[in-house]
């Protein structure tokens, strides 16, 4: 899902607790997995609370349960930036909102893995784009192919707005990751994504309130709104950060690629969706067209 996964290893991450002997001891791709496995859940949990609020309500809990938590840890300070440093600013926790409203759309309307998989075809495409290697276009091609074998043709599980959605996220996490790094840039430390993720909570607050109503004071909704915040954002950072620190950001690359076979296992063991052999080979499509992208990268 997406959440907002950090999809390409090079985006800067948010502030984390201190690290830990028990974290330094685990193998870094074991990290990588792990905050894989968390995003996924995260979203899997997220589609669970569907059948008691709307998307736009779930995603609002979602997204701004991770904002405060995400202030917490590295609250943003804007003293010393420009108008432009706070426009790039802004227009990263637009991108942020959007991407993670688009998905949760696309996950009312379709699996767990194959929303993730035509998501996952934005960063793709960004890591090709302007490329002359002949090689990426076999990567380009094997993509669509795995997106062409999604569509539903046959009027199965899948639905033509469920993959325009996840295509729509896909956009905007292209989006989130050109202006992750020029936040990153701008903004001291941490804070570029927590102001983002403040930004986002804002834009889709009046979606969320207006179908969510007086459902999002319930505990339960709102323990399980910080759930999937903490699965979501904040562990999966903590991970991932510790994990780029001892790997090179092209191995770091490759093993995100397995997001959406995870987000399909996820989606059959928490969800109980079962996906049939074309499925999986298109998913198996974008995987390998992702980890050929990623290690051809310069």
């Amino acid at each position: 899902m997406a959440a907002e996964p950090l999809p390409q290893p090079a985006q800067p991450y948010p502030a984390r607790a201190r690290e830990t002997a028990a974290l330094r001891a685990v193998p870094p791709p074991v990290l990588i997995l792990l905050a894989v496995f968390s995003v996924q859940l995260g979203a899997g949990i997220a589609k669970h609370l569907f059948a008691q609020l709307p998307p736009d309500g779930v995603v609002f809990l979602r997204v701004a349960t991770g904002a405060l938590i995400l202030a917490a840890v590295a609250r943003p300070r804007l003293r010393g930036l420009s108008r432009s440093d706070l426009a790039v600013g802004v227009a990263f926790g637009l991108s942020l909102g959007l991407m993670n409203w688009s998905i949760y759309q696309a996950l009312a309307r379709l699996p767990l893995g194959i929303a993730v998989a035509v998501e996952f075809i934005g960063p793709l495409a960004l890591a090709v784009v302007g490329s002359r290697r002949r090689l990426d276009l076999l990567w380009v091609v094997l993509a669509g192919t795995g997106v062409a074998l999604l569509a539903p043709w046959d009027q199965g599980v899948t639905s033509w707005s469920g993959i325009g959605f996840a295509a729509l996220a896909g956009a905007f996490w292209a989006a989130y990751i050109v202006l992750s790094a020029a936040t990153g840039a701008r903004f001291p430390g941490s804070g570029g994504l927590s102001f983002a993720m403040i930004v986002a909570a804002i834009t889709l607050m009046p979606l969320g309130v207006a179908s969510g109503g007086s459902d999002l004071l319930r505990p339960e909704l709102l323990l399980l709104g910080a759930g999937v915040g903490l699965l979501s954002s904040v562990i999966p950072y903590t991970l991932e950060l510790e994990a780029l620190r001892r790997i090179s950001k092209r191995v770091f690359g490759i093993l995100m690629s397995l997001e959406p076979a995870v987000a399909a296992l996820v989606g059959l063991v928490v969800l109980g969706e079962v996906l049939n052999a074309r499925e999986w080979a298109a998913i198996g499509c974008v995987i390998v067209a992702s980890i050929g992208a990623t290690r051809s990268e310069k």
